[in-house]
């Protein structure tokens, strides 16, 4: 009689209450002195604080090229009836478009590009591939945020990435204010993982993408967090970035100001990091919401 050997879980979530469990990996995966963009000192202060901020990544008129196909993947009515696009419950609005580079060459063009894919290598250590690519749409006047969550206890609970291999860039479009729902991060969030309560329903995604409810933490939670580590907000012109590892718990708040917030959202992971089957769902979600084709990006 064979018996099947039990999958090790090093980030258990999705139980009858919540767990935390301290990291088990590196923030960092390159070894100290690994040639890459990012100057060390930097990557000192990622491992530290789980996120990097770059004033200027892409200069005015690669600004305008990404705006303006961002624009046009919006109120391209083919790109809103695909199942990739994310509406807005109430406006009726794109709130997001999912897998952009494959949608798009231009937004392709943007993950191949060095200063892009190039950081995400030297963070990792490791050659990596596109688990998830968006963009992102906060009109003025009522655009919805997002709740505090790890973005790693979704990814791991649905779409079995096994480590905390994963880095995310945020690339501004249009300028980020304190007013305009900008992203929040609680600094050293990283270091410990929140693994939720409750069960993940069936065809999770097609709430969570609307409004999260699976996979956020409870208030008090949030509320220990945010004692202890603070909570940062980022602002800054279009064409910065923000580098921030998978497991900080960040979240940004609806849009009321007239000015609209729009960024485009790389996650690279690790071809050494491939999903497997989900640790706290039924199936993985779809591939353009995590990827199963884990090609390295050249």
């Amino acid at each position: 009689m064979t018996t099947t050997p039990v999958r090790a879980d090093l980030y258990p979530t999705r139980g009858l209450g919540e767990v935390t469990t301290p990291r088990q990996d590196p923030v960092v995966w390159s070894a100290p002195g690994a040639p890459g963009p990012i100057a060390p000192d930097d990557l000192g202060r990622f491992e530290r604080d789980g996120f990097l901020s770059v004033e200027q990544l892409i200069g005015p008129d690669e600004v305008a090229l990404y705006r303006a196909e961002l624009e046009r993947l919006i109120t391209d009515p083919a790109v809103r009836a695909d199942e990739r696009s994310i509406i807005e419950p109430k406006s009726q609005d794109v709130r997001s478009v999912f897998e952009v580079h494959r949608i798009s060459e231009i937004f392709a063009g943007l993950v191949r590009d060095e200063r892009v894919v190039g950081r995400a290598r030297q963070i990792l250590g490791s050659e990596v591939y596109v688990h998830q690519s968006r963009i992102n749409v906060k009109p003025g006047f009522g655009a919805s945020g997002f709740y505090w969550h790890s973005d790693f206890e979704t990814w791991h609970a649905e779409d079995g990435l096994p480590n905390m291999r994963t880095v995310s860039v945020s690339i501004a479009l249009t300028e980020n204010f304190d007013t305009n729902g900008g992203l929040m991060i609680m600094p050293g969030s990283h270091k410990s993982f929140l693994g939720c309560a409750g069960e993940t329903p069936q065809d999770n995604y097609k709430q969570s993408l609307k409004m999260q409810d699976a996979g956020t933490p409870s208030h008090e939670a949030l509320t220990a967090l945010a004692g202890q580590h603070g909570i940062k907000l980022f602002t800054g012109k279009a064409g910065s970035a923000t580098w921030f590892d998978c497991n900080c718990m960040h979240g940004s708040g609806d849009n009321i100001t007239p000015y609209p917030r729009s960024n485009v959202f790389i996650v690279f992971n690790s071809v050494e990091n491939a999903a497997v089957a989900p640790f706290a769902a039924p199936v993985p979600r779809p591939d353009f919401i995590g990827a199963r084709d884990f090609t390295p990006v050249r």
